[in-house]
């Protein structure tokens, strides 16, 4: 399975384990699953990180550096593609993370972990809920 983190789950995977749900942490750290991430999410963490309310060390890009560098993480670029897909894409209130989030899974058929209810409650999405 190709997973795409949503923005919290890659956060609580790297700071708060314990926040991820027994299902997703198997099929994340199942071997045979490829784990993504989008550019995205590294633009929302910063946004958070900026408004203090996340647990991210005060030196945000060193943690952001190491964090980027665990050896299962690939990348799932912003491309004409995600765009593309983005336009078509309707999500009550407009949350750009969101949307961008969602272009991408639709986009690159990637599976998207996340505990976000709007999300999940997508259809047309393939996702994965934090249980």
């Amino acid at each position: 399975m190709k997973l795409l983190l949503d923005t919290h789950i890659w956060l609580w995977w790297a700071l708060e384990p314990q926040k991820v749900g027994r299902a997703a942490r198997r099929e994340i750290d199942r071997s045979t699953n490829e784990v993504y991430l989008s550019p995205i999410s590294i633009w929302e963490a910063s946004q958070i990180h900026r408004r203090r309310r996340s647990r991210i060390p005060v030196d945000f890009h060193s943690w952001l550096e190491q964090a980027l560098n665990h050896p299962r993480l690939k990348e799932a670029p912003f491309t004409f593609a995600v765009a593309t897909e983005a336009s078509r894409i309707q999500l009550p209130p407009p949350d750009p993370g969101d949307l961008f989030l969602a272009a991408t899974a639709s986009a690159f058929g990637l599976t998207l972990v996340t505990a976000d209810p709007q999300l999940l409650q997508c259809g047309w999405l393939k996702t994965l809920a934090n249980d």
